[in-house]
């Protein structure tokens, strides 16, 4: 059973940059994958990003590209998730997934492991 701890959220103004981390309590063949999303106030999940084959290659919702990055540490199993220019559309509860090899790292029901999720709200 994995264990996904997510941290790095809170209140920043519009504009600003915050940093996630999301780290994994084992490195297995269900860590290959490690994403993040995000759900709004009466929304569904939508994806941001996802590291895959442990940090070979980098996934990235169209609507977000420029303003996150993915980055991996393999020597802390941890993911994170830089995000700039932060704006008030941004605020939501950010959850870090975890699944093994596969296709569709952007689509939720793939993963097999979940944060508790960690908030972000930006203010205008």
């Amino acid at each position: 059973q994995v264990q996904l701890i997510e941290s790095g959220g809170g209140l920043v103004q519009a504009g600003g940059s915050l940093r996630l981390s999301c780290t994994a309590s084992e490195r297995t063949a269900s860590t290959n994958i490690m994403g993040w999303f995000r759900r709004a106030p009466g929304k569904g999940r939508e994806f941001v990003a996802a590291s895959v084959d442990f940090g070979a290659s980098t996934y990235y919702a169209d609507s977000l590209k420029g303003r996150v990055t993915i980055s991996t540490d393999n020597s802390k199993n941890t993911v994170y998730l830089q995000m700039n220019n932060l704006k008030p559309e941004d605020t939501a509860v950010y959850y870090c997934g975890s699944r093994g090899p596969g296709v569709n790292p952007s689509t939720p029901r793939g993963y097999e492991y979940w944060g508790q999720g960690t908030q972000v709200t930006v203010s205008s």
